[in-house]
């Protein structure tokens, strides 16, 4: 009769209502202020919350019986964010990240659902048998929601099928060598066949998108491997404008959802505009770390920068911030893939030998927000592109990406005009390697709630432990 427990929920709720219950022994939370980001806007309101769910919002001026209330004034109270790229690294390289300290640092910064990578976690999840051996390493270490993303090689099209029943959002492929032995890059036959077993299931393919080809650039890496402008010469726009429009193809042929992950070239949004005039079932994402530097001022030697596809020049990002302002990147992610500073090579400032990844998860809001602030973006653009798409991109919009009856109370309150400087101090990931250290943010997160219970508030982890494991579109408290 009802399709969830959170309708059953609300249903009850009015029940009490109706017949003068006391709703207060259902105990109900009430969270009110100025700012909620309910109903398509920004304004007044008051949240009701009870098992882990919300079961309305009312006006602030509504009357009702409920005691527990906790008046958060002017703060900014929006639904949690959703991170759809990460790379956690558990089991087998937790000394680079891991369950336990990633997702405490995504509470800190107003997380409440992120989906996890199929690499650089070893065994990879490119076996039901490797995805059940993640969720057992995941056990009792997550302080907020964690789905997972499966992974296609050329040897595991036969374990496809079996990975997207046992619950993963999707899979994800590399055109190039992924960084790591395990997960070699596929090829176009082999994203073909992984297309069409992930249309009868109607779920995406991620692609990163760049194809190794000749590059007469190449050397500069060779005789200064310090130099970022050298390393930026040394992974061309062209190899990832072939890729993009390869996966295009694939999607056109096909009729099955392709995903882009973390789009760097600004020249790919030509064919991208295109290919979503036409209807094609493409999304696109991008991260905070393209949008805020530009290799111009990146300094040689820095190799907190270092990533790939690389951070590029400021002309090719002002087109990438004007892709986001007219919904041609649909959301924003961080791609958080951090490593130890040995690994990183921040004593040798290495750009050849340094690991290629950003360590970002915590600062998605602040640091997204900073850049966005000065470019005439407003905070309830943030809702959309922070959480609303993601999670109509993961299938988790019944119940995730909007402070409404019947979704979970997944809720982050902060400030976007309160700004600091970020200090290593402050950062929650396991390394404190992150190339955000010193920069003055906007946007302070002082409370993350998942379902409903305080994870974090004002610098404290209260209720730690809380965070379920995502099943496609289903969830497992582990």
């Amino acid at each position: 009769m009802f399709s969830d427990k959170n309708q059953f929920e609300i249903l009850l709720f009015w029940l009490d209502i109706a017949t003068n219950a006391k709703p207060m022994s259902r105990n109900i939370k009430i969270i009110k202020g100025q700012n909620i980001a309910w109903n398509g806007a920004i304004g007044p309101g008051q949240i009701l919350i009870s098992e882990g769910a919300i079961l309305d919002v009312l006006p602030l001026d509504a009357e009702h019986y409920f005691e527990n209330i906790e008046d958060v004034g002017n703060q900014y109270v929006f639904p949690g964010l959703i991170d759809c790229h990460v790379h956690i690294n558990e089991p087998g390289r937790t000394l680079w990240e891991g369950f336990e300290t990633a997702t405490r640092a995504a509470a800190a910064g107003g997380i409440t659902s992120m989906i996890e990578m199929p690499l650089n976690a070893s065994p990879v999840t490119t076996t039901s048998e490797n995805f059940h051996f993640k969720l057992r390493a995941a056990h009792g270490k997550l302080h907020m929601n964690c789905g997972f993303w499966g992974g296609v090689v050329p040897d595991n099209l036969g374990h496809l099928e079996d990975l997207l029943e046992q619950g993963v959002f999707g899979l994800k492929a590399f055109l190039t060598h992924s960084g790591i032995d395990e997960f070699p890059n596929s090829e176009e036959k082999h994203l073909r066949e992984a297309l069409l077993i992930l249309k009868k299931h109607g779920k995406p393919l991620l692609v990163h998108c760049e194809i190794e080809s000749e590059n007469e650039d190449a050397h500069f890496l060779v005789q200064n491997p310090r130099n970022y402008s050298a390393y930026l010469k040394s992974r061309p726009k062209s190899w990832e404008n072939e890729a993009i429009d390869l996966v295009i193809k694939l999607c056109r042929e096909t009729g099955a959802r392709v995903h882009i992950v973390h789009l760097s070239s600004s020249d790919a949004l030509p064919a991208i505009r295109k290919a979503k005039s036409e209807g094609l079932p493409l999304t696109v994402e991008t991260c905070p770390h393209y949008l805020v530097f530009n290799a111009e001022d990146i300094p040689d030697g820095h190799t907190s920068f270092k990533c790939a596809p690389p951070i590029r020049e400021k002309s090719n990002n002002d087109l990438l911030w004007e892709a986001v302002g007219d919904g041609t990147i649909d959301f924003i992610a961080t791609d958080h893939s951090p490593a130890p500073p040995e690994t990183k090579e921040i004593v040798s400032g290495d750009f050849k030998k340094a690991w290629g990844g950003i360590a970002g998860l915590q600062f998605l809001l602040p640091a997204f927000w900073t850049a966005a602030k000065k470019r005439g973006f407003k905070p309830e653009q943030m809702v959309n592109l922070l959480s609303t798409q993601p999670s109509f991109f993961c299938g988790l919009d019944r119940t995730k990406g909007k402070i409404e009856p019947g979704h979970d109370a997944d809720l982050f309150i902060w400030e976007p005009e309160t700004s600091y400087v970020l200090k290593e101090e402050m950062i929650e990931h396991r390394h404190k390697v992150c190339p955000y250290t010193g920069l003055t943010l906007f946007g302070k997160v002082n409370q993350t709630i998942v379902g409903g219970e305080v994870v974090y508030d004002s610098g404290r982890f209260i209720h730690l432990g809380h965070g379920k494991v995502l099943i496609s579109n289903e969830s497992l408290t582990i």
